[in-house]
């Protein structure tokens, strides 16, 4: 074949190719940059237009598909291609709660609050937030508490133990910010995402800025309360 006809062939493959790859998770190079978008109608774009506070019209605009992107990004969500489907509307559904939850967490009173200050840990909403009394100390943050079969266990418990640059001795893993508050259950940071599946062992699992704020403002005596029940468990 002379070189202009495998030219021709290249570029006839490309056209091809190109659609396939991309609905097979092939993305181009400029999507690692953060200034492509792929720019399709998702199945849930109403729904995620409405989330993040977009016009909501089942249209899907460069500036839909970059906030859907960047959610995405942030919540660990592959491929990261701005397309509203079904994975990333199951994390927005998950997020909802714990966004709606910031201002008055304990609006439904489950968590005792009468106790000074009181660490709360929702499992239902998989958020945490401090109180002192009536007040908000810290505003609630997301968590990762115990998958099915480690659940992080219910009731009222006490902060007993703290160390700040603590390794599993069962799991051989890095647990920066520990405070133990039942066994071997403790609030500490993570690495990876705090919306990842399936969960902890057992643990709080925490964003680090979030973990460092717990130590701030926990002391080893003060209460945890831990309530409801992790979906899926």
């Amino acid at each position: 074949m002379s070189r202009r006809g495998r030219t021709v062939a290249y570029t006839m493959a490309g056209t091809v190719l190109a659609p396939l790859l991309a609905g097979l998770g092939a993305a181009p190079a400029q999507a690692a940059s953060g200034s492509w978008c792929g720019g399709a109608r998702g199945p849930y774009q109403k729904q995620a237009e409405k989330f993040l506070g977009r016009k909501v019209d089942g249209k899907q605009s460069q500036g839909d598909c970059r906030a859907i992107r960047a959610f995405q990004v942030s919540h660990a969500i592959h491929p990261q291609y701005g397309y509203a489907g079904p994975v990333t509307w199951k994390m927005m559904k998950v997020v909802k709660p714990q966004r709606d939850a910031r201002s008055n967490p304990n609006r439904a009173g489950r968590c005792p609050t009468n106790r000074g200050r009181i660490a709360c840990v929702d499992l239902t909403r998989q958020i945490s937030w401090i109180q002192d009394g009536r007040h908000l100390v810290k505003r609630p943050v997301p968590v990762r508490t115990g998958r099915n079969g480690n659940e992080t266990r219910t009731g009222l418990h006490k902060v007993f133990w703290r160390h700040k640059n603590h390794v599993s001795s069962l799991y051989h893993v890095s647990m920066p910010y520990s405070q133990f508050f039942d066994g071997g259950q403790a609030f500490h940071a993570i690495s990876g995402s705090v919306w990842s599946a399936p969960g902890s062992h057992g643990c709080v699992n925490m964003r680090t800025a979030d973990a460092k704020a717990y130590w701030k403002l926990l002391s080893t005596g003060d209460d945890v309360f831990v309530y409801g029940r992790k979906p899926g468990t």
